[in-house]
């Protein structure tokens, strides 16, 4: 399929395009297929990602990452998406938890951590999620208490990613304001075998190599130097975090939207029933068409976003990381819709790798935050309407 987007990219975001494309065609659908079907993990893909220096692409390159930003590190999340093999935990390690420490972890957490997550050899997942705040962060009750020097962690998350092969988690509590007595959050690095972290997987209906999590946090004891940045700008570096996250989300959309098109269009091309190829019809090609533009206006704000974020414009990011990610969250699911139905029966076989885009591609929609969430950010905060909550 043809594409504008070079027109808009740098050389050197044309050629990390093109060799991260090349990267993934050699993985595709069917090694993520075989991965997924004998619970397995992306390790190979996930070493070579790194070894190439794709996964810290936005690193530091003093603890050496790439020395780029989101804008980088979406066109590779984009690009392996497409090509049938996207990896998850790209959202959560180097963009979510590896931004948080680069921007405000004291030196000694940036030295143990970056080299690390931007080489592959450490992996760290995210834990904001509730089972009774969903997308309210203002109802979190995880707590972290002052013990003598230390902190004591006590609380649920849900839905954490990964958290059988991270390292460590980051997780979003909250603590006490001692001036005005009210709990704003603060990020804290919780090792693997933290005593009293217990962790429980979700059975999913989602088919992906990457599970998910409850985390029960019974009285974890953490240094005072697990506390990352400043405990008064809690809610400053949790969105740090956010606004990248949204924009991979958007990329991760992108990228999966993309994968179902070219295989709808590669089947329209050549299924011949009547005189013509099925692709010859104005109902099958019209709905592809569409399809292939919303991905690319998608596109198109999530590069403004990560301009945006990239630039140091946390507060214009943040409207344009929600807007693409939800742009992208629709494009996505109406994409694959869309390819299953141009294949017929065969989009629901495994043999064609669409079927189980149908509950995958939902994914864009819900996480991390919903639709919903994001239309009421761009109601009160774009437009200047009142709140209903």
């Amino acid at each position: 399929m043809s594409t504008a987007r070079t027109a808009l990219e740098t050389e050197e975001h044309q050629a990390l395009r093109a060799a991260v494309a090349a990267l993934g065609k050699r993985y595709g659908r069917d090694y993520m297929a075989t991965v997924i079907r004998e619970g397995k993990h992306t390790d190979e893909l996930w070493a070579e990602a790194a070894k190439l220096g794709y996964l810290g692409v936005n690193l530091p390159e003093e603890y050496g990452g790439g020395g780029g930003g989101m804008a980088e590190l979406s066109i590779v999340l984009e690009e392996l998406g497409a090509a049938g093999s996207p990896l998850l935990m790209m959202i959560v390690s180097p963009a979510i938890c590896g931004t948080v420490i680069a921007r405000f972890g004291t030196e000694e957490q940036k030295r143990t951590w970056l080299p690390g997550l931007a080489d592959g050899s450490l992996t760290m997942a995210f834990g904001i999620t509730e089972p009774d705040a969903g997308s309210n962060s203002h109802r979190i009750t995880t707590t972290a208490r002052r013990d003598g020097g230390d902190w004591v962690l006590t609380g649920r998350k849900v839905f954490v990613s990964g958290v059988d092969i991270a390292d460590a988690t980051l997780i979003v509590g909250r603590t006490e304001d001692a001036r005005s007595g009210k709990l704003k959050p603060c990020l804290f690095i919780v090792p693997r075998e933290a005593p009293g972290f217990g962790r429980n997987q979700i059975d999913m209906e989602l088919h992906a190599p990457e599970k998910q999590f409850e985390l029960v946090l019974d009285d974890v004891r953490l240094p005072a130097d697990a506390l990352v940045g400043d405990e008064d700008a809690g809610l400053l570096q949790l969105f740090a975090g956010l606004n990248p996250e949204r924009i991979m989300t958007a990329a991760f959309g992108i990228g999966m939207g993309r994968f179902a098109l070219s295989r709808a269009v590669e089947y329209a091309r050549t299924r011949q029933v009547w005189k013509d190829p099925i692709g010859a019809h104005q109902a099958i090609a019209h709905p592809l068409a569409t399809a292939h533009i919303d991905l690319e206006l998608s596109r198109l704000m999530m590069q403004k976003a990560a301009r945006l974020y990239d630039e140091g414009d946390d507060i214009g990011a943040g409207e344009a990381a929600n807007m693409a990610k939800y742009a992208a969250g629709e494009a996505c699911v109406k994409a694959v819709d869309q390819a299953v139905h141009t294949l017929g029966g065969n989009g629901l076989t495994r043999e064609y790798g669409l079927a189980s885009l149908i509950t995958a591609s939902r994914v864009a929609r819900i996480a991390p935050v919903s639709r919903e969430m994001i239309l009421n950010y761009v109601s009160h905060q774009s437009l200047g309407l009142p709140k209903s909550y």
